[in-house]
């Protein structure tokens, strides 16, 4: 109840009283709803306030050395967030008043009725929960608008939020490395989002995707009139991204006599037009990415040892998706959150049987597969849950060549792998019911549940994300 408005568990409430009976009275009254501290003075409670977090206190207006008011004015020097309701064996009203004028959410008279008395501290906590609603939303916020759609609790992936932080605020060029699909540029948004530039224009031009006759022209402009069909004049990408960020996504793709003029722009901040006389000075934050290893790139002579150093000034790696499969979790409720409503469909969770597939599948197309295959799943779903069912045959039995690893899987494994998904599908077909399961598999029930066991597989209370234990 009261517990429930502070926080997720029980809500701290301090007493400070020079008197054992008051302290003792409210502990008896509080204690079905609130962990009670105690303090016989003002630095007592100071103290106390400084080593523990405190949601509400009941604060004595006379105590001995410093006073009441005293003391509320140190604890809302400490805290402005923590809610005081004075005491007062005598109502003195200046006083009150006064109490309120500093910061006080009320005032209570000794002796207290217990109803009025609770129903005030009541009234106090919930305040501060919803104190804590609005600081939480706004954190979330600030997440939403820093990190975008980058999901993870990895510890490689909280490293790079720190880096990205540590980053942010400086006008330093950044290098990400990483296989296609982890997120490159989700990164590179979060760290144009978080910066001094956030206002200015984010231009993203991805290398690989442009044909080589029209890259020079895409990222330095050209004339009127340079070359066949350049009817106008056109700015190139470093213009349009001009006080902002450039993000050049693989980079590794970019063709050597360009790598010459992007280093020149990076190093003299400015660029020529093709078809120019003259050059154009540009203020852009470069923030590079690529797939590929441009340090073994630099000893084939396919890239500029010079640029190679220019670009990686800070470089920050993305880990591959099989690199972090706790994550997987959290990316399919995001996704199939995110679908559901994209796509007006009442989906809402993925069933046990499906998500060890998902941990279980070594994701070459990474971040960027895995959403793939939830659109996929979840435009395909007839009900309100995702089932192995739904997901692609060749995930859910993948062909032993078309794993990442070069030893490709044994036929022991492939051979686990193919019952585990045989009797899964059976226990969906069945909702889960084991005995019925088994004996269509032809195994006694104990034998189910072994196996079961083994794989760290059960059926949780409902359907969802949170319906299943999975090994990692």
């Amino acid at each position: 109840m009261v517990g429930e408005l502070a926080r997720g568990d029980r809500p701290v409430v301090m007493t400070v009283d020079d008197e054992v009976g008051v302290r003792e009275s409210f502990r008896q009254v509080l204690k079905d709803e609130c962990d009670v501290l105690e303090a016989t003075e003002g630095t007592e409670a100071l103290a106390q306030l400084q080593a523990r977090e405190v949601d509400l206190v009941l604060l004595d207006v006379r105590l001995p050395a410093l006073t009441g008011l005293e003391v509320l004015d140190r604890i809302k020097a400490l805290e402005d967030s923590v809610e005081v309701i004075m005491v007062t064996a005598v109502l003195d009203v200046r006083t009150a008043v006064e109490a309120i004028k500093r910061g006080a959410y009320d005032y209570v008279t000794k002796p207290f009725d217990v109803d009025e008395m609770l129903a005030l501290v009541r009234r106090a906590l919930e305040k501060r929960a919803l104190q804590r609603e609005v600081l939480y939303l706004r954190s979330e916020l600030d997440h939403a608008r820093g990190f975008g759609d980058i999901i993870g609790r990895h510890p490689e992936m909280v490293r790079i939020y720190e880096r990205i932080a540590q980053v942010a605020e400086t006008t330093a060029t950044v290098l990400i490395t990483g296989e296609s699909g982890t997120g490159k540029e989700l990164i590179a948004r979060a760290i144009h989002r978080q910066g001094p530039r956030r206002e200015r224009p984010f231009v993203a031009v991805n290398l690989a995707a442009i044909p080589e006759p029209l890259l020079e022209s895409e990222l330095f402009g050209h004339e009127r009139g340079a070359f066949t069909g350049a009817y106008q004049k056109k700015l190139g990408k470093f213009e349009l991204a001009h006080s902002g960020t450039l993000f050049l996504d693989e980079v590794g793709a970019l063709r050597v006599d360009l790598q010459a003029k992007l280093l020149r722009a990076i190093q003299e901040r400015e660029i020529e037009r093709i078809g120019g006389t003259r050059t154009v000075k540009v203020d852009v934050r470069i923030i590079a990415a690529t797939n590929v290893n441009l340090k073994q790139a630099v000893r084939d002579r396919a890239f500029r040892e010079d640029l190679y150093y220019r670009l990686n000034v800070i470089p920050l790696a993305v880990p591959s998706l099989r690199e972090r499969r706790e994550d997987i979790p959290l990316l399919v409720d995001h996704f199939v959150k995110k679908h559901s409503r994209d796509f007006g469909k009442a989906v809402r969770g993925i069933s046990p049987g499906a998500l060890p597939v998902l941990l279980g599948y070594d994701w070459p197309g990474n971040v960027r597969e895995l959403e793939n295959i939830i659109e996929r799943s979840v435009v395909l779903a007839t009900g309100p849950v995702i089932y192995l069912r739904d997901l692609p045959l060749d995930l859910a039995l993948p062909d032993a060549a078309g794993r990442s690893d070069e030893q490709g899987l044994s036929l022991r494994a492939a051979r686990e792998r193919f019952e585990r998904q045989f009797i899964l599908r059976v226990l969906e077909r069945v909702e889960w019911n084991q005995s019925r399961a088994a004996r269509l598999l032809g195994l006694h029930r104990n034998t189910l549940t072994a196996k079961l066991a083994g794989w760290g597989l059960r059926r949780g209370a409902a359907p969802g994300l949170d319906s299943f234990s999975a090994p990692a």
